[in-house]
C-alpha cells in the first residue's frame, strides 16, 4: 500500500468588485481589443477596502472545508502560498488559523510567486506521505492589485485578486496510477532570470515596490518550461499525455496556456480556462480554476489531472494528481 495525499474538497473566493477591460481606457492608451488580443483576459476582480489576502484565503479554506464536509478541528496543517501576504510578519497562514478558530497544528507560507501553489501542493503531499499530518489545507491567495503600477499598461491589466483552497488528506491506495491522489510533483528554480519578473521594493528599499516585468522574455521561457516539468511528472506518475482528463495551468496568458498545450500534444478541449474572467491572481490562478472547473461539472472524481505553473524567481513546476 502507498500513502497518498487525496483531494477531498476544493473551494475558492473572489472579490465582488468586477474589473471589465473597458474600465482601463479612461486612465491608460489600451483598449478591450488590446488586452483580449494579448492575454485572452476580459475582465477581473480586484479587492475592495474590506479584502486582504487573509481574509479571502479564510473565504477559500472555509469553502473547501464545507465541500469536504469537514471543520478546523479536523485539520493538521495549513500551507498558504502567496507573494501579497498583509504584512511582512507573520504569516498569512497564521491569520487564516486564527481566522478558522484553529489553535492546534501549524500554518506557514510558501512564496514562489506564480508557481506557488504548485510548490505548496508539493509540500503539503510531502508532509502527509511522511507522517506529518493527515489532513492539510492548501490555499493560493493574493491581493495583486495593490502592487500594481497603474502608469503601466503593460502589467496592470493583466492581474486579479482572489484565493482557492483545497483540502487534501492521507489516503492508502495500491501503489498504481488509479491511486486517487498526488501522483508526482516537479519543482524548478534559475534565480539568473530574477530580473524578468520581480516587485522593485522591499526590506532593503522600505517600500512595498510595484510589479514590474519583462513579458516577452517570461514568455519565451514558459511554453519551454511549463510543458518540460509536465512531462517530467507525468513520467515519474507513469502516466502519459493520452490519459490526461485535464491540464488545469496556471491561468496567466492563454497564448501560454494554447502554447504549452500544443507542445504537449493535447487539445484546447481538455484545458480548464478562466484566465478571461479571473486574470492572472498568481498562486491563486490554479486552485481557482480546480474549484471553477469543479463546480462547472468538468472535473469528476477519477480524472487525471496535470497542474503547472512559472512565476517570478524564474520557479516553475507541476503535479500529477488524480481527483
Amino acid at each position: 500500500m502507498t500513502l497518498r495525499a487525496v483531494v477531498r474538497g476544493v473551494g475558492h473566493y473572489l472579490p465582488s468588485r468586477v474589473v471589465e477591460n473597458a474600465e482601463f481606457e479612461a486612465t491608460l492608451d489600451t483598449s478591450d481589443e488590446w488586452i483580449r488580443a494579448r492575454s485572452g483576459i476580459e475582465r477581473r476582480h480586484f479587492a475592495t477596502e474590506d479584502d486582504t489576502t487573509s481574509s479571502m484565503a479564510t473565504a477559500a479554506a472555509q469553502s473547501a472545508l464545507e465541500d469536504a464536509g469537514l471543520g478546523p478541528e479536523d485539520i493538521d496543517a495549513i500551507v498558504l502560498a502567496t507573494s501579497t501576504a498583509d504584512l511582512t510578519f507573520p504569516s498569512a497562514a497564521t491569520m487564516v488559523q486564527d481566522k478558522l478558530g484553529m489553535t492546534h497544528g501549524f500554518a506557514f507560507d510558501v512564496q514562489a510567486v506564480c508557481a506557488g501553489f504548485v510548490y505548496a501542493l508539493a509540500n503539503a503531499n510531502a508532509l502527509i506521505v511522511s507522517g506529518q499530518a493527515k489532513r492539510v489545507i492548501v490555499i493560493g491567495a493574493e491581493t495583486f492589485s495593490k502592487i500594481m503600477d497603474w502608469t503601466d499598461r503593460r502589467t496592470c491589466v493583466l492581474f486579479g485578486d482572489g484565493a482557492g483552497a483545497l483540502v487534501l488528506e492521507g489516503q492508502e491506495g495500491a501503489g498504481t496510477t488509479d491511486d486517487r491522489g498526488i501522483l508526482a510533483t516537479d519543482l524548478n528554480s534559475d534565480g539568473r532570470h530574477r530580473d524578468l519578473l520581480y516587485v522593485d521594493g522591499g526590506v532593503s528599499t522600505g517600500t512595498s515596490g510595484y510589479l514590474r516585468m519583462q513579458g516577452n522574455q517570461v514568455f519565451r521561457h514558459a511554453v519551454e518550461k511549463l510543458a518540460a516539468t509536465a512531462e517530467t511528472a507525468m513520467e515519474r506518475a507513469g502516466v502519459t499525455a493520452d490519459e490526461v482528463d485535464w491540464i488545469v495551468p496556471h491561468q496567466a496568458n492563454i497564448r501560454i496556456i494554447q502554447g504549452t498545450a500544443k507542445k504537449m500534444g493535447i487539445g484546447m478541449d481538455k484545458v480548464v480556462v478562466t484566465v478571461q474572467d479571473h486574470g492572472n491572481t498568481s498562486a491563486a490562478s490554479i486552485p481557482l480554476a480546480m474549484s471553477v472547473g469543479r463546480k462547472n461539472g468538468q472535473i469528476k472524481d477519477g480524472d487525471l489531472l496535470v497542474t503547472e505553473a512559472i512565476g517570478g524567481g524564474l520557479a516553475w513546476g507541476s503535479v500529477v494528481l488524480r481527483w
